[in-house]
C-alpha cells in the first residue's frame, strides 16, 4: 500500500498529526483518487502525498500557514510536488478537481466531550457540522464533471444522514467512542 511508504515529519504549532481518521482517508485516496486532486485541510499533507504517488496533480490547501509549511516539507521528503495555497475551504483555491479529499474538524464542541478550549483541527462547532455543512454547500462548483469526493465524518455528527442524501459509499471503523467514516460520493 502506498500509505505504508509515506514518511511524515512531526509538525509543530498545532498541525493535526495523522491518526485513525487520516489513515482511513488515505486508504480511500489510494483506492479512488484520480486526475486533478485537492487535499483540502491538508495538515501534514498525507492525502496529497498519497495522491501524488498515484500520479495525480495535487493542490495542497489549508487555512493554517504552519500546515502548508509542514505539507511542503513532507511532500519534498516523499519526492512529490504540487501547488500549495492558504485557503479557508475554497476561498484561496482556483480551478476544478477530479478528486477532493477533506478531513474536516468533525468533533462536536460540546462540554460533555471535554473540549475546554477550541482546537481548530478537531472542533467542528456545535453538532460537529460547521465546516462539513459549509463544504457540502459549496464543493459542487469546484469539481469536474468526472469526479469523486472523499469526506471524513463521524457518528457524533450524523454521517449516516449525509451518506443517504449523497448516495455515498461508506467505509467506517469503530473507535472507542465513535464510528469514523469516509463518505465517497459523486
Amino acid at each position: 500500500m502506498l500509505v505504508d511508504d509515506i514518511r511524515l515529519k512531526s509538525c509543530l504549532g498545532g498541525v493535526y498529526e495523522p491518526l485513525e481518521d487520516s489513515m482511513l482517508l488515505a486508504k480511500a485516496v489510494e483506492k479512488h483518487a484520480f486526475g486533478k486532486f485537492l487535499d483540502l485541510g491538508t495538515g501534514t499533507g498525507i492525502q496529497g502525498i498519497v495522491a501524488a504517488k498515484k500520479g495525480c496533480a495535487v493542490t495542497f490547501a489549508d487555512i493554517d500557514d504552519k500546515a502548508i509549511e509542514c505539507a511542503k516539507a513532507n511532500a519534498a521528503d516523499n519526492s512529490v510536488t504540487g501547488e500549495f495555497c492558504i485557503s479557508d475551504l475554497f476561498d484561496g483555491v482556483t480551478g476544478k478537481f477530479n478528486t477532493i479529499a477533506f478531513n474536516p474538524p468533525y468533533l462536536p464542541d460540546e462540554p460533555e466531550l471535554g473540549m475546554v478550549e477550541r482546537e481548530y483541527a478537531l472542533d467542528g462547532g456545535i453538532g460537529g457540522r460547521e465546516l462539513i455543512d459549509r463544504f457540502l454547500s459549496s464543493y459542487a462548483s469546484h469539481v469536474e464533471e468526472d469526479h469523486i469526493v472523499l469526506l471524513v465524518e463521524s457518528s457524533l455528527n450524523g454521517y449516516e444522514t449525509d451518506a443517504d442524501l449523497l448516495k455515498a459509499e461508506v467505509t467506517k471503523v469503530h473507535y472507542s467512542f465513535e464510528d469514523i467514516a469516509v463518505l465517497a460520493f459523486k
